[in-house]
C-alpha cells in the first residue's frame, strides 16, 4: 500500500471541475500539500494508508472558498460607519481613521482576526488590496493561509506611502520578497481611477507586466463615479483603460456595479476579470452589478466580500446566497444566477480571475489540497436533495467543520490549529479603542 499524509474519507465529494464531478461515498488522497487521488472510499483505502484519516460521513467535502476581494486589516473598522454612501463613507469616514490609526501593527492584527473568520467559514483564499501589505502577507502565511496581496496604491499619500514612487517601489519589493512563496502571490492594485493619475495606471501596468502578475483596481462602482471619470477622462472609463494599454486577461476589475454592454463587450474582448461584491454594493446602495450579462458575454466573473467596513463579515457562503438572490431579483427572473453558477464564482471561476487556477480552485490530482468540509448534520440543513442548492441557499459559514489549505489541517472541528483566536479578538480590541479615541477629535 502507499502512505499518504491523508486520507479523507466518506462524505459526498464536490469537485466544482468542468464536468462537476460529484463522488458519493468519496475520498481523497492527500500528500505532502497536493491531491494524489480521488474516488470512492472503499476504492483509495486499499490502496492507501494514511497517517491521518478525517472521517467526512455525512458532510460534503468540496474546494476551499475564494474570496476575491476584501480588505482584510479593516475587520479593525467593522461598523465604524454605516448607513452611508459611498464618496461620503470614503472621503469623511474611511480615509479619515486610516490615516490616523493605521499603522504596522493593526494592519497584522486586523488581518490576522481576517483569516481566522475567513478559515471557520471555509474560505482558503484571499485577494487583498490594503495598507502594509506585508503585515498582511505575514499574518497569511502565520495563519497558513493562501493569498494574493497588493499595497494599495494612490496619487496622495497612504500611512504607509509618501508618494507613487515610493508605492511602486514598494509593490516591487513585495513581489521579490515573495516570489515562489508556496502561499503568498503579489499583485498590483492602484486604488481607482478616481484617485491615481494616468502616469501612475501606466506605471502599475508596466510593473505588472515586468513581473507577469495581476494588476486590480476599484471599478464604476456608482453612478456619482461613472460621472466623475466622464468628467476627469473626456471618456468613458473603459476606454480610456483600453487607450493605455490596461486591458488584457491580467486585469481584475472590483465592482463594475455600473458596466453597460459596450464596457462589457471590451472586457470580454480582452478577456479581462471582474469580482463581485454583491452584499457591499447593496449596503452602500452602489446598485446590482450587470453580473448575468457579464457571463452571458463569457467574462470569468469571481466573488468577493469586500472589507469589514462595507459589509460586515466575510462569510462567503452569505455572499453566495446573496449573489443569486441578488441577480434574480433584479432581473425579475429566477433562473438566472443558479446556485452552480454562484458556487462556481466562489470556487473555480475565482481561481481563474486571480490567475491560481493551476493550483485551487478545483478538487483534482494534482492541484493543492484546499479545501473545506461542511458538517450537513443540521436541522437547517435537513433534509438534503441538492447539494449546490444547500451550499448557496442554506448553509452558512459556521457548518464549516474542518479546512485544509496546502495540505495542512487549519481547522478541526471548528477549532483554529494555526491561530490563537482569543489572543487575536483581544489585541484588535485594544487597538480599536484607540481608533474610538481618535474619532472623538
Amino acid at each position: 500500500m502507499q502512505t499518504v499524509d491523508i486520507l479523507v474519507t466518506g462524505g459526498t465529494v464536490l469537485t466544482l471541475d468542468d464536468r462537476d464531478t460529484k463522488l458519493a461515498d468519496g475520498a481523497i488522497a492527500i500528500d505532502g500539500d497536493h491531491i494524489v487521488a480521488l474516488g470512492q472510499r472503499d476504492e483509495l483505502a486499499r490502496i492507501f494508508a494514511a497517517k491521518e484519516t478525517i472521517d467526512a460521513t455525512g458532510a460534503i467535502v468540496m474546494p476551499g472558498l475564494i474570496n476575491a476581494h476584501t480588505h482584510a486589516a479593516m475587520t479593525c473598522f467593522r461598523g465604524i460607519a454605516d448607513d452611508i454612501e459611498l464618496m461620503d463613507w470614503l472621503n469623511n469616514y474611511i480615509f479619515p481613521a486610516e490615516a490616523r490609526n493605521v499603522n504596522p501593527e493593526l494592519a497584522y492584527w486586523g488581518s490576522l482576526l481576517a483569516c481566522a473568520e475567513m478559515i471557520k467559514s471555509g474560505t482558503t483564499t484571499f485577494a487583498d488590496m490594503y495598507i502594509f501589505e506585508d503585515q498582511t502577507a505575514r499574518a497569511a502565511k502565520a495563519a497558513g493561509m493562501r493569498c494574493l496581496i497588493g499595497e494599495v496604491l494612490f496619487d496622495f499619500p497612504s500611512p504607509n506611502i509618501k508618494t507613487p514612487a515610493e508605492g511602486l517601489a514598494y509593490t516591487e519589493k513585495l513581489i521579490q520578497t515573495w516570489a515562489d512563496d508556496p502561499l503568498v502571490n503579489v499583485m498590483v492594485e492602484p486604488h481607482a481611477l478616481y484617485t491615481c493619475s494616468p502616469d501612475l495606471l501606466k506605471d502599475c501596468k508596466a510593473l505588472a507586466d515586468r513581473y507577469q502578475v495581476p494588476l486590480a483596481t476599484h471599478l464604476l462602482e456608482n453612478a456619482g463615479e461613472v460621472k466623475q471619470l466622464r468628467d476627469k477622462l473626456g471618456r468613458r472609463a473603459t476606454t480610456f483603460l483600453e487607450d493605455i494599454g490596461l486591458l488584457d486577461e491580467r486585469f481584475i476589475a472590483f465592482h463594475c456595479v455600473m458596466m453597460d454592454e459596450q464596457d462589457m463587450r471590451l472586457f470580454a474582448d480582452h478577456g479581462c476579470k471582474v469580482v463581485h461584491n454583491p452584499e457591499s454594493n447593496m449596503k452602500l446602495a452602489s446598485g446590482v452589478a450587470p453580473i448575468s450579462a457579464m457571463c452571458a458575454l463569457g467574462i470569468t466573473v469571481g466573488l468577493g466580500t469586500d472589507g469589514c467596513a462595507s459589509n460586515n463579515n466575510l462569510d462567503m457562503f452569505q455572499e453566495l446566497d446573496t449573489a443569486a438572490k441578488l441577480e434574480k431579483s433584479a432581473r425579475l427572473d429566477p433562473t438566472v444566477m443558479s446556485a452552480r453558477t454562484v458556487l462556481r464564482m466562489a470556487t473555480s471561476d475565482g481561481a481563474k480571475v486571480l490567475g491560481l487556477d493551476r493550483l485551487v480552485g478545483t478538487l483534482a490530482v494534482g492541484k493543492k489540497a484546499d479545501l473545506c468540509i461542511i458538517d450537513m448534520n443540521k436541522p437547517h440543513l435537513t433534509p438534503l436533495y441538492d447539494e449546490y442548492s444547500h451550499l448557496t441557499y442554506a448553509v452558512s459559514g459556521a457548518d464549516v467543520d474542518t479546512v485544509l489549505i496546502n495540505g495542512r489541517v487549519v481547522l478541526r472541528n471548528r477549532r483554529l490549529t494555526t491561530i490563537d483566536e482569543i489572543e487575536v479578538m483581544r489585541r484588535v480590541r485594544q487597538i480599536a479603542v484607540r481608533i474610538r479615541e481618535s474619532l472623538r477629535r
